[in-house]
């Protein structure tokens, strides 16, 4: 009875280790990312950036740039603004999605021009109401190689905790057979 007591132990132990820092969710996220009213939930490009007054996050994916703007202080989302991107002398109006209450550039040529691998100094121009400010940022593309690169090492660690988490958990168990055991002999000495 002990001995299954100590695989139960086992297996709800391993299940919570297989969800550690490091696991992944169904979309390929990071669980362990920090968390906040934006957390990354895809692999593409992203940018992040903020002025006294205005935050911006966007993600590169899909065909479009989606953009969500909030003010800075309140993180109260800002919507119907007037958003322009600016990159390398292309410029483009963001369409905002009432239903999502985002931002989206799907202009192709600008698109063609994010696409590309390396790291892109974007300048977003918004207008809400009477005020208006200017955001810059980077939106860092990486290359096939930099993702494969990336996969690489993360597999390896990945593999790595696997079986570190693995060897602790079967001492563990042979730990508590010992002693499943130790208390079967001492009981039937008696």
């Amino acid at each position: 009875m002990n001995l299954i007591k100590a695989f139960l132990i086992y297996f709800l132990t391993m299940s919570a280790a297989l969800a550690a820092p490091g696991a992944h969710g169904p979309g390929g996220e990071h669980l362990d990312a920090p968390g906040g009213s934006h957390a990354q939930t895809d692999a593409g490009p992203r940018i992040d950036t903020f002025s006294e007054s205005f935050e911006l996050v966007g993600h590169l994916q899909g065909g479009e740039l989606s953009m969500l703007i909030d003010r800075y202080a309140t993180n109260e989302p800002v919507l119907n603004g007037k958003l322009e991107i600016e990159f390398n002398g292309l410029k483009a109006p963001a369409k905002f999605h009432a239903d999502h209450g985002d931002y989206a550039i799907d202009d192709a040529n600008l698109l063609k021009e994010l696409a590309k691998p390396g790291k892109h100094s974007l300048m977003f121009t918004l207008t809400v109401g009477e005020e208006s400010d200017l955001l810059e940022g980077t939106l860092e593309v990486k290359g096939e190689a930099d993702a494969h690169t990336h996969d690489d090492e993360h597999g390896h660690a990945f593999s790595l905790r696997n079986w570190a988490i693995g060897g602790v958990l079967l001492a563990i168990l042979l730990v508590a057979i010992i002693l499943s055991m130790r208390r079967r002999k001492h009981n039937s000495g008696k």
